[in-house]
């Protein structure tokens, strides 16, 4: 028996594989057609007596944009009228689209530089991607309609009024024909006349009659020339134009004139005063009294008139000294007012810019100056950078820098500084060590390109800041050979907590980075030894018993609390021996560090005295630079203690918005410096005793 329709098109389009039951689609799929399809699965086992599931499961097609635009015009006016409105309809159209959701929606417009456009009944956005596109083309016939402009009489009309003629009155009449009927035309103005023009004349826009709107001014203007439009009512209007000059008769009543006859637009600075600046020329076109002009400079400005041998001329010289960098440039404002009644008066305005001389040094907002560099810097790169600002302008203004050398060449910055003389920016020729070089101090020249050229300078202090590139050195164990292991021999009946010996080690970094940890990495009897993280005190756990082993070793690793940690391992052998031989052994041993200890004493006091003398010089240093700063960059100095053996004394300050620590030996009583830790590094003294130990 055949199956459904259905199921057999499901068969046609989808596949599912009988192991994994995955399904798989075989045939074309047409959202057009069908958007979903009811899949019928069954699953069955194995078994003598299969069992079987069924399941439907729903297969939801996703339109894609595979259909393009369809046209059809369903309405069409072939001939419109040349005077149709925008918006008048020529042809209704139907777009479909049998794609839906976005890719159903449609953007329409017309192609090409027509007068025509759509309006879609319902605007909507397209967001499909592909596009696709239709094209539709129909013809559309014009009537004419209005093609004829108005005509005047004459293009060009000439005629006279006097100066002194009321407002309101009716000075001519202009009219026009047009050729086409039933239209009349409308008079009016051109738009691109001179403002003066509206305000003087108006035209009645029915009867073509030109009247007096404002008052006449001969002086201001002896002729005035209108362009007068006639515009039918057509749509569009057309419009027909003549020429209209009016002819003033003169009356007096004119205001003084100022005509700047010479002038200088850039003062120099550095001009005394009586310098001239600019010559005026001062005119009226009335006559008599009315024509006798006054002038003064309006404001409190460094310049003045000055009245020439020849009348109505001025100079406008300067009054006093000029300043760029505090007035950059002057606008002189000159007030000519006649001695007529009403007396008339006029302006005058003059820019003066006020030019540039090297009146003005380089400066440095701050001075000295702090800059932190952290050691093992590359060399050759930027480490920062200086800059002077200069108030003069252009090349008075352009600074270039260079590193002021010391008396000695060897030890002068500039041997290992290099300046960029543009910018300022400084870069080491070399990488500094912290271990060696803690602070420098240099000076900065910054000179200006002006003739003479103007410097100063600016003291740089540079505070080299550490880094963790010292391995922990093992000062004990360390045999002859020179690897780091060591033999202690103790007696079998100590007692529990005794102390066995002390590894002792030093870091040339400082602070965190030379704060040595001590661990146990490895060691035979975990139940018989302990070793203190902070001072490398090894000590027992217990007491030893019979069936002990009689020598045990300890890998003991010494790393400093750097962010790249670095470390070292030393082993020590303990040996279990009978009492008395523990007590020789020890006599021996104390005899032979009491020999080395008297032949380093000598130097480790020199090395202790050195090392915090330059600690000490450093902090006053610090304090006084920031003592010397404004209130923002207010250093505050924080002690911090710290546990003795290998930990140190640390200062913790702030400059701006930075913190920095410095790290220099805490001092206890019996406590001694390590030779090379450079003041980083304490280590007690191992004092042992028979039958008791003191803990330090």
């Amino acid at each position: 028996q055949e199956p459904p329709l259905g199921i057999s098109k499901v068969r046609e389009l989808f596949d599912v594989d009988p192991t994994t039951g995955e399904i798989t689609v075989r045939g074309q799929l047409d959202y057009e057609l069908d958007d979903s399809y009811e899949i019928d699965i069954q699953a069955s086992d194995s078994g003598a007596y299969p069992l079987r599931t069924d399941k439907s499961v729903t297969v939801i097609i996703k339109d894609m944009n595979d259909n393009a635009p369809v046209i059809d015009i369903t309405s069409l006016s072939n001939k419109i009228s040349e005077d149709s409105r925008p918006g008048t309809t020529v042809a209704l159209l139907s777009i479909t689209d049998l794609d839906s959701g976005v890719n159903g929606k449609v953007i329409s417009f017309v192609k090409g530089a027509v007068p025509f456009t759509l309006t879609p009944s319902i605007q909507d956005n397209m967001y499909a991607v592909p596009v696709l596109t239709s094209e539709k083309t129909f013809r559309v016939v014009l009537s004419d309609v209005n093609d004829n402009s108005p005509e005047f009489s004459r293009r060009l009309y000439h005629f006279y009024v006097t100066e002194n003629n009321p407002a309101g009155g009716s000075v001519f009449s202009v009219r026009a024909f047009d050729r086409d009927e039933g239209d009349n035309a409308q008079y009016s103005l051109s738009k691109t006349l001179a403002r003066k023009v509206y305000e003087v004349f108006e035209l009645d826009s029915l009867s073509g009659q030109i009247k007096l709107k404002g008052t006449l001014d001969f002086e201001e203007s002896e002729i005035y020339k209108l362009e007068v439009q006639a515009s039918d009512k057509g749509q569009p209007p057309l419009t027909g134009r003549c020429r209209v000059i009016i002819k003033i008769k003169d009356v007096n009543d004119n205001p003084p004139e100022i005509e700047v006859t010479s002038l200088s637009s850039k003062v120099s600075e550095e001009s005394k005063p009586g310098t001239v600046i600019s010559l005026l020329s001062v005119t009226d076109k009335d006559s008599g009294i009315n024509a006798k002009v006054i002038l003064h400079v309006i404001g409190d400005v460094p310049f003045e008139l000055k009245p020439s041998y020849k009348e109505n001329i001025y100079s406008v010289v300067t009054k006093g000294f000029l300043d760029r960098e505090q007035v950059p440039q002057y606008e002189i404002t000159i007030k000519a007012t006649d001695c007529g009644k009403p007396p008339l008066s006029t302006y005058k305005s003059l820019n003066i810019q006020i030019s540039d001389v090297n009146d003005n040094s380089p400066h440095f907002s701050q001075n000295p100056l702090q800059f932190y560099l952290v050691e093992n810097n590359v060399a050759g790169s930027t480490i920062f950078s200086v800059r002077a600002t200069d108030n003069d302008l252009n090349e008075n203004a352009a600074i270039t820098y260079h590193i002021m050398r010391a008396m000695s060449g060897n030890d002068s910055p500039s041997s290992f500084l290099n300046i960029n003389p543009d910018n300022g920016q400084i870069s080491a020729l070399k990488s500094f060590d912290f271990e060696r070089v803690k602070t420098f101090q240099f000076h900065v020249v910054a000179s200006d390109s002006g003739s003479p050229s103007l410097s100063s300078n600016v003291t740089v202090n540079v505070f080299i800041l550490d880094q963790n590139d010292n391995a922990p050195v093992i000062l004990y164990p360390l045999s002859s050979n020179g690897s780091a292991e060591g033999v202690e021999e103790i007696p079998r009946n100590v007692n529990a907590g005794h102390l066995v010996t002390k590894v002792r080690a030093y870091d040339a970094d400082i602070g965190y980075n030379g704060w040595l940890l001590f661990s146990l990495q490895e060691v035979t009897a975990h139940s018989l030894f302990t070793l203190d993280r902070y001072t490398g005190q090894i000590r027992t756990l217990r007491s030893f018993t019979e069936t002990d082993e009689a020598e045990h070793k300890l890998l003991i690793l010494v790393k400093d609390n750097g962010n790249v940690s670095l470390s070292a391992t030393a082993t020590v052998l303990v040996r279990l021996v009978a009492p008395k031989e523990a007590f020789a052994a020890s006599d021996v041993k104390s005899s032979s560090r009491a020999d080395e200890d008297n032949n380093v004493t000598f130097y480790l006091m020199i090395t202790l005295a050195s090392v915090s003398a330059l600690f000490l010089i450093s902090i006053i240093v610090l304090i006084a630079m920031q003592c010397s700063k404004s209130t923002d960059y207010t250093s505050k100095y924080l002690q911090e203690t710290n546990y003795d053996g290998t930990l140190c004394h640390s200062i913790q300050y702030r400059s701006g918005d930075k913190r920095y620590m410095l790290v220099g030996p805490r001092m206890s009583i019996g406590s001694t410096i390590v030779p090379g830790s450079q003041a980083n590094t304490l280590v007690l003294p191992d004092r042992r005793r028979t039958s008791e130990e003191v803990r330090t």
